[in-house]
């Protein structure tokens, strides 16, 4: 099942505030969306470094310089971006709320 992102204004908005981080948000945009997943073992074979946390998926992007938080229904072939951030704001935790 090929995945939609949802939504790339929320790696845009993102890449604003850190610039470094367009080349890697957009790299990840054009191969979650150029790929097929089916599951989190296909999605886990391309993105080595995906966690599962709870209901969410977490990425490493640019180096694991940033985290990008999301939702994925493999079944509707969908991935909502719940939140882009530092490493740094990963590590405090408040995206768990």
């Amino acid at each position: 099942m090929f995945i939609k992102l949802i939504s790339n204004k929320a790696l845009r908005d993102f890449a604003q505030m850190h610039p470094d981080a367009n080349g890697p948000l957009q790299d990840f945009r054009r191969l979650i969306e150029a790929g097929s997943y089916a599951n989190f073992a296909q999605l886990k074979a391309t993105f080595a470094s995906v966690d599962k946390v709870g209901e969410l998926y977490v990425f490493n992007i640019g180096g694991n310089k940033f985290r990008l938080v999301s939702a994925i229904a493999f079944q509707a072939g969908l991935l909502w971006v719940k939140a882009v951030l530092t490493h740094h704001e990963y590590d405090k935790g408040a995206w768990k709320c």
